[in-house]
């Protein structure tokens, strides 16, 4: 809309200038008319429109004809039917934004001598619509990434699938309904999870085959075909109640697949109601990436919930059994994982009870999660097996130390473990008779009743480390009041204090198992793990595990 050459000047003066341009019209002969000159000049593919002190029309020039038919010489721009430009006259505005006959306009004021004023108009449709676009883009930008961090934030399934039902309301639709088959389900019918703009929270449930064929295009996209988000203009209300709340008029529809790993994640249904335009080519490329992200993020759940599983399984087996009873003696154990995800580690107790008595152990596996959890198994279950052909503590540690030596991949991996292994039985006079053989572990702590805490000195080297391992034994007599401590190195290396770097420490410990002397195993079991969580404060720790044992009263 711009021109080279100014147009015709009408209404100078009161003469006829429609056959002059601006560059052949006469020199003004007046500070006015020259202001008025270079007004039009200055005005080159611009409307121009000036007025006198009256507020009247005097000068309109080619570009301001065309853009402005109905303002001509004499007009009262007050009273103008482009109303931004009346209104930014009436009120002393310098600048007005408006549509007019289709176009966009952007008009900008200047004062001239003698109350005279000149507004310059221009058509900045095209620059609006690219203004528009850009912000457009930026919005679309904005929202796949904003969806691609929650998605990313959402591990478990359940949560991946509402992060999918919520995010795209109300940016990209009134409605969104995601379609799905569980990987296991119980049943073959399509689960759903729903967000509308009227609701603050998802709702979900499960639907019969006959409504998702109610819906145009569900059933193919479930299948994975077509590729790519397909709208459609309308939808019937028939059949479908179950998906869509009454209260929503639906006037657009859009169907995309949800691609997964492997195979189709499930699909993503858009519904805008009525007096919302429909879905553009735009939108149906935004929901392809979104739709693309949100199987992303389906996949890492379903996988993350896989792993939950096989984890949750491992942990039933492997965390610390629930003590036995054995007659005349008292037991309590206590144990805290590295972390709070796996509460499976490599510290572990057990207690396996024999004719005369009991035999325990209390070890500790080189590494954490899940590889030291494995090997915390074959020990166990080594000694559940030993027992049954010695009982003796120090032969029962060589038959484990070979027993590790020979599985094919420890060595390999350097895998081995340190261990306390004891058995115990009741005196005539009701004290506990211990001898316990050492594997390379922590001296276990005796606390007698006047207080006194003492390390029961037993060495030994750490099981199936080397071969030719040698292993200690030393003998304890336990009378009423008393009891034996024993515990992983993680009780003293756990880190806390007011830096969250200062070790609990075995000076610690002591202290506070001289302060409960006396009190139950169970009861002292507590106190030290209330101690070391206080201290630790949430920091995170080693594996820890301990065992208490003492006569009964």
């Amino acid at each position: 809309m711009t021109s080279t050459r100014p147009g015709p000047i009408a209404g100078v003066a009161g003469e006829d200038r429609s056959e002059h341009t601006a560059a052949e019209a006469p020199r003004p002969t007046s500070p006015v008319d020259a202001d008025l000159a270079r007004e039009l000049l200055d005005g080159l593919g611009e409307a121009v429109l000036t007025t006198d002190d009256a507020g009247l029309v005097v000068l309109v020039n080619a570009m301001a004809g065309e853009l402005l038919p109905e303002i001509v010489v004499g007009t009262d721009l007050t009273g103008c039917p482009l109303a931004a430009l009346a209104a930014a006259t009436a009120t002393g505005a310098d600048d007005f934004d408006a549509e007019h006959l289709g176009r966009r306009l952007r008009g900008v004021r200047r004062t001239l001598g003698g109350n005279r004023s000149a507004w310059y108009v221009r058509d900045v449709t095209d620059e609006h619509a690219r203004e528009t676009e850009l912000l457009a883009e930026r919005r679309r930008t904005r929202f796949l990434a904003d969806a691609g961090r929650q998605l990313g934030l959402a591990l478990e399934g359940d949560q991946a699938l509402h992060a999918v039902a919520t995010l795209p309301v109300p940016y990209l639709a009134d409605l969104a309904l995601v379609v799905y088959l569980p990987p296991t389900p119980t049943e073959h019918r399509p689960h759903w999870v729903r967000q509308t703009v009227d609701h603050s929270a998802p709702a979900s449930g499960t639907v019969g085959w006959d409504v998702v064929t109610a819906v145009p295009g569900l059933v193919e996209a479930l299948d994975g075909e077509p590729a790519d988000p397909r709208p459609w203009p309308a939808i019937a209300r028939e059949g479908i109640d179950q998906l869509v709340p009454a209260e929503l008029d639906p006037s657009a529809l859009l169907v995309s697949p949800i691609p997964g790993a492997g195979r189709t994640a499930g699909a993503l249904v858009l519904l805008r109601r009525s007096g919302r335009a429909g879905f553009d080519r735009r939108d149906v490329e935004l929901v392809r990436e979104f739709a693309a992200r949100a199987g992303a993020a389906l996949a890492t759940a379903q996988l993350h919930d896989e792993q939950s599983h096989l984890a949750r399984v491992l942990q039933h087996s492997l965390l610390p059994p629930r003590l036995p009873t054995v007659a005349g003696v008292r037991l309590a154990g206590g144990y805290r994982a590295a972390g709070d995800g796996l509460r499976i580690g490599g510290d572990f107790y057990d207690v396996l009870p024999t004719g005369d008595g009991a035999l325990f152990a209390v070890g500790d596996v080189c590494g954490k999660g899940v590889g030291a959890a494995v090997l915390t198994g074959r020990v166990r279950q080594s000694l559940q097996t030993l027992r049954l052909v010695e009982r003796q503590p120090q032969e029962l540690l060589r038959l484990l130390d070979r027993a590790l030596l020979d599985l094919p991949d420890t060595n390999r991996r350097g895998q081995f473990t340190t261990l306390l292994l004891g058995a115990l039985r009741v005196g005539p006079e009701g004290e506990l008779r211990l001898r316990i053989a050492g594997g390379g572990h922590p001296a276990p702590l005796v606390v007698r009743a006047d207080g006194t805490v003492a390390a029961l000195q037993v060495g030994g080297m750490p099981v199936g480390a080397l071969p030719g391992a040698r292993f200690a034994a030393a003998d304890l007599r336990l009378g009423p009041g008393e009891l034996l401590f024993t515990r992983t190195d993680g009780v003293a290396d756990a880190r806390g204090g007011p830096h969250g770097a200062e070790v609990f420490g075995e000076r610690r410990l002591r202290r506070t198992l001289a302060a409960g002397a006396g009190l139950p195993p169970a009861t002292l079991v507590d106190r030290v793990l209330r101690e070391i969580d206080t201290w630790c404060a949430g920091h995170r720790h080693d594996d820890i595990a301990m065992l208490a044992i003492g006569p009964a009263d």
